[in-house]
């Protein structure tokens, strides 16, 4: 099954740019030193946004999760990156209950929690 919708999914820059992409962000900061170690940068943070629009869009969604609140959706697959060494990277989106955009959440190296 692929992320419902996924023509309509949001990835914010704010979550890219000061989440993903940002060393000082005290969660964020090691999901930096990753993405960063295959050419994403902070200042073209939509190059790593329309990536994890290309991964839902070429990956099989792994995993559903129902809560309360909406669907979780974990992918798993390559990343295309800059540089071509292209990772396994799990993405996981979400679309709240009674909404249809998929919103993406967090990103990281598959294998990791």
């Amino acid at each position: 099954m692929k992320l419902p919708n996924i023509t309509v999914a949001v990835v914010g820059h704010q979550k890219v740019a000061d989440y993903l992409l940002s060393e000082n962000h005290p969660v964020g900061r090691a999901k930096a030193r990753f993405f960063r170690s295959f050419g994403f940068s902070r200042e073209r943070a939509g190059e790593l946004a329309q990536a994890l629009r290309r991964h839902a869009e070429i990956h099989e969604v792994a995993i559903t999760e129902a809560s309360p609140f909406g669907m979780r959706y974990i992918i798993d697959g390559i990343l295309i990156t800059p540089d071509g060494r292209n990772p396994v990277v799990r993405s996981v989106w979400f679309i709240e209950t009674g909404e249809i955009t998929p919103r993406f959440v967090t990103a990281y190296p598959a294998g990791r929690r």
